[in-house]
């Protein structure tokens, strides 16, 4: 997920808090991944103010009570970075959720769809960019340690709309 809309100013990049329309966004992808089923046994998100905003409202329309581990280093990573992030992941874990930033997001969506997944998913991404508030959910066969490009098969997308 790309974390949802924020302020454009702020004392640092870091510290850019949500807009009104921002928390609207979120809170309106905590109620999509709700009705898709998702449910979340860990999180990783970056640790600048409006990715904890966001997952903080995701987390509460969504009803879920995960607790999110915060990361430096997703701030700033590349899509490669992000996978070496990613693929840190407790191995017990079924499902996460990342809340990190563009163009990153967006990267490591379109490089780990294996291009066999949702129809309607892979246009609406393709179609609609990766928005503020933007989410692709993705199916993942194999280990955690071993995720990379291809190894996702994207089910579905959501574009932020607030």
């Amino acid at each position: 997920m790309r974390h949802a809309k924020a302020e454009g100013m702020a004392a640092s990049d870091h510290d850019r808090a949500l807009a009104d329309r921002g928390r609207a966004e979120a809170e309106g992808a905590g109620r999509w991944l709700a009705q898709q089923g998702v449910e979340p046994d860990a999180a990783l998100v970056s640790d600048a103010l409006r990715t904890r905003q966001t997952w903080e409202e995701v987390a509460a329309a969504a009803g879920w009570d995960c607790r999110p581990g915060l990361s430096a280093g997703l701030y700033a990573a590349s899509a490669d970075s992000a996978f070496d992030l990613l693929r840190e992941t407790d191995p017990a874990t079924t499902t996460l959720v990342a809340v990190g930033h563009n163009p990153t997001m967006a990267s490591l969506a379109e490089l780990l769809d294996d291009g066999d997944g949702d129809d309607e998913a892979t246009t609406g991404m393709l179609t609609r960019g990766f928005p503020p508030g933007a989410v692709a959910v993705f199916v993942v066969s194999g280990p955690w340690s071993e995720l990379g490009p291809g190894t996702g098969r994207l089910e579905a997308f959501h574009a932020g709309d607030a």
